[in-house]
């Protein structure tokens, strides 16, 4: 018996054996397929991780099927492509960019970087927390910046507690958990005054379901700020959280700085192979931000209506103001098989919900008639 087939045919005698079938059955499937923690019941709604509930477009699925044949080679080579893709999609050359595994992992390295004992971040209040766990490894200390009456990052504010002592700045745009953005001119302007001895991490993992005219990635921010580091994900438009794929757009300085601190070939071909097809797939991200983003306003639209105050997001998650603790409203909706975000302290009352499908967010609704029902009125 030959084994001289092709990469083609062979991943496609693998994927029939494994049920080729199943594969092309789920291809089509409302919403993407989650194993649920234990005690949650399998068909629990899942509103709280800002996952993507239509999951990776065709072309990234059938990639990853088709990427079986190289499990027992070690994804070098693709590698270097995916680095190379990325550096053709934002203009930058190859040494400009580190792949990550999410941009979680992009956080850990800058922390581990550029922060240590008695160096400080700089960081909103309340912001995605994610950054101050991998900082606090480091011995660093926190300087909390509270958010403007819009739920905004203060950058007046984060600049005014930004000292010698600085050694990375932290601005998610748009911000987890609230959903806000910065303009593109006030980054600009609060680039120019971070000091260059300190990193200014822009986290712009929501970045892509983004329409305001007023916001602008910091990439182009890049030829005039060598300090900068922004961190990207294929976890939230492209809808690959399960699969771990992140990057660092940064100088080549900065970047050879936060090599050091990465992990030896984090990444695995599959997702490599679904990361490049997603890359060539711009109808998949045209579709999904217009999916999530309708949601989303639609079902703010219900809240209000209902008396609820939202925040006005830019994200494909959302707070609403449940009037009492957050934590106690999450338990209600846990009852009923649907589970929301986290506590967001000091934002108590505010509960963020990711967004689902149109059927999902129905089954929210309902709940959130049910636990929140109109606010109480306030006395004259």
């Amino acid at each position: 018996m030959s084994l001289n087939v092709s990469r083609r045919r062979f991943a496609q005698t693998v994927g029939a054996t494994l049920g080729a079938a199943f594969v092309a059955e789920h291809l089509s499937l409302e919403v993407a397929e989650a194993r649920r923690p234990r005690g949650v019941s399998d068909k629990a709604i899942l509103l709280n991780s800002n996952e993507n509930p239509y999951g990776p477009s065709k072309k990234a699925l059938e990639a990853m099927k088709n990427s079986l044949v190289s499990a027992a080679r070690y994804p070098d080579a693709l590698i270097t492509e995916m680095t190379e893709a990325i550096a053709r999609l934002h203009g930058v050359a190859p040494e400009q960019v580190m792949l990550g595994c999410g941009s979680g992992d992009i956080l850990r390295i800058t922390a581990q970087t550029f922060l240590g004992p008695g160096r400080e971040v700089v960081m909103a209040d309340p912001s995605y927390e994610e950054m101050w766990v991998h900082a606090q490894t480091t011995g660093a200390v926190q300087r909390k910046v509270k958010l403007t009456a819009d739920f905004r990052h203060d950058l007046p504010e984060m600049d005014a507690v930004c000292g010698e002592k600085t050694g990375l700045v932290y601005v998610c745009n748009p911000c987890n958990p609230m959903g806000t953005i910065v303009y593109r001119d006030e980054l600009g302007a609060f680039a120019g005054r971070v000091p260059r001895a300190a990193a200014l991490v822009v986290d712009e993992a929501y970045h892509h379901f983004v329409v305001d005219p007023r916001y602008g990635s910091a990439l182009d921010l890049l030829p005039s700020a060598p300090n900068l580091v922004i961190a990207r994900t294929f976890s939230k438009i492209f809808g690959m959280a399960g699969m771990r794929l992140g990057y660092a757009v940064s100088s080549p300085g900065m970047i050879g700085r936060m090599r050091r601190y990465a992990l030896w070939n984090p990444l695995n071909a599959a997702v490599l192979e679904a990361g490049l097809a997603s890359l060539s797939d711009a109808e998949h991200v045209e579709r999904q931000r217009k999916l999530n983003n309708d949601t989303r306003d639609w079902v703010c639209q219900e809240l209000t209506r209902m008396g609820r105050r939202c925040i006005p997001s830019h994200t494909n998650f959302f707070m609403v103001d449940t009037g009492r603790d957050s934590s106690e409203v999450a338990g209600e909706f846990r009852k009923r098989d649907v589970l929301v975000g986290r506590k967001f302290p000091p934002l108590d009352n505010w509960l963020r919900v990711s967004v689902g499908t149109r059927k999902e967010m129905e089954a929210f609704l309902k709940a959130a008639r049910e636990i929140l029902g109109a606010p109480a009125a306030k006395a004259a």
